[in-house]
């Protein structure tokens, strides 16, 4: 799908996208709670709709109720099958994997598109630590598994993501891990594991004690399974809202609902840059105001995305159109994207006009107040195509995004809301 956007202002409020970062959680404690959920607010994203595949796989059942919610029920990790897909979703492959592990029978993983290309040698380093049976084809997929999964006293290096350590969380949690931590060194992303333990607290699961997210020790304590029905509701996302956020900032004026400021999610942080570049930012409880638009003179911003380098993309649309030089810090976090995010950002958005320096672990970018028009690639990675869509909004002219569908991996519905602030956008034949 190829979509062009022209130069727009954006004026308006909407309810911001499910959050699949808390969707994916969700659906891997609802498995090994072992007990009835209901998850309301789920979300449709291809990594969303990936998740409950998975967790089918391996055993739960799961039904769309009248009202838009979903009934997941489990008895634990009880595969029909010997394989699963967990798509593109690079949070899924990482925390399933650990899950995929406790089972006692060989399984095989396997994924989509980019993830094809992610290493994953880090599993055949650590599960044979943990009793289980890992054979990776070269460092990347197809993974196969034959556990169970043991829990030990391990060490683990979390420089890469996060990620696999909340699979191990979940993991240790469900096989009632007694007297035993996970040992991590240089841990990245640090708010992300804050929302993995806030879900598991949620889910009534064993949750480890947190030691400076240096170790995170497993008491022994005997866990015990949670009754009823759990109700869940998935939060708004701060990553796909920030890309409203930063449309609000540079062309208009728009209020998002659904987005907790007191949220575990890292990506929230973009309020910082917004207010260091100037934009008007106003928080009240479950629903963010942001102004600026045109006749709002943007100044540049320098930024730490270390813990949240899926802000990488929404920045640099936004640095785009300051005035001055920012300077946004973590680039050695993007390189095992969808893309190359450093690369494909300096590529696509140099189409536009904008000069983006790389220098180690820092990313210049230099704003240059209108972009031009010109056709750029998403190189199938949903976050670039949203932010040259952002960006073009800045535009002397229309901007072509060519596979722009790269979207549905996390937020399908972002060009119609985009349309609903009033941007020009033409998909093929048909104008929103």
């Amino acid at each position: 799908m190829n979509v062009t956007i022209s130069p727009s202002f954006v004026k308006g409020s909407l309810q911001a996208p499910a959050s699949k970062s808390s969707m994916q959680r969700a659906c891997a404690a609802a498995l090994v709670s072992q007990t009835k959920t209901r998850i309301i607010n789920p979300g449709s994203s291809n990594d969303e709709q990936a998740a409950l595949r998975v967790i089918q796989s391996l055993g739960a059942t799961v039904k769309n109720n009248p009202d838009g919610s979903l009934f997941i029920e489990s008895k634990g990790i009880k595969p029909i099958s010997d394989f699963v897909n967990c798509g593109e979703s690079g949070l899924g492959i990482r925390m399933f994997a650990p899950l995929v592990a406790m089972n006692a029978h060989t399984m095989t993983i396997e994924g989509e598109g980019s993830l094809l290309g992610r290493p994953m040698n880090f599993f055949d380093e650590i599960f044979p630590k943990l009793g289980v049976d890992s054979r990776s084809n070269l460092g990347r997929l197809p993974l196969q598994l034959k556990g169970p999964l043991v829990p030990a006293d391990i060490i683990t290096d979390g420089s890469l993501s996060s990620q696999f350590l909340t699979g191990l969380l979940m993991a240790y949690s469900a096989s009632d891990a007694k007297d035993v931590s996970i040992q991590v060194n240089n841990l990245k992303s640090r708010p992300y594991i804050d929302l993995t333990l806030s879900v598991m607290r949620f889910f009534g699961l064993k949750v480890p004690e947190n030691r400076d997210y240096r170790s995170f020790y497993f008491s022994s304590e005997t866990w015990e399974k949670p009754s009823g029905t759990i109700e869940y509701t998935v939060e708004g996302d701060w990553s796909g809202g920030a890309f409203l956020l930063v449309a609000a900032a540079i062309a208009g004026e728009v209020t998002v609902r659904g987005l907790d400021p007191e949220s575990t999610q890292a990506d929230k942080s973009i309020l910082q840059a917004l207010l260091d570049a100037g934009a008007t930012v106003q928080v009240s409880k479950n629903e963010i105001r942001i102004e600026g638009g045109y006749s709002k003179k943007l100044k540049a911003f320098h930024f730490d995305a270390t813990d949240c380098p899926d802000l990488f993309p929404p920045l640099v649309a936004l640095a785009s159109v300051c005035h001055g030089a920012s300077f946004i810090t973590g680039v050695s976090r993007l390189a095992y994207k969808e893309s190359d995010r450093a690369l494909t950002l300096q590529e696509e958005f140099g189409k536009l006009g904008v000069d983006i320096l790389l220098n180690g672990d820092v990313m210049g970018v230099k704003g240059t107040g209108k972009l031009k028009s010109a056709t750029v690639h998403s190189r199938h990675d949903h976050r670039i195509a949203m932010a040259t869509a952002v960006a073009a909004l800045r535009s002397e002219g229309p901007v072509r995004i060519e596979k722009a569908d790269a979207i549905s991996k996390s937020y399908p519905a972002f060009f119609d809301d985009l349309s609903s602030l009033g941007v020009s956008v033409h998909v093929l034949d048909k104008i929103f």
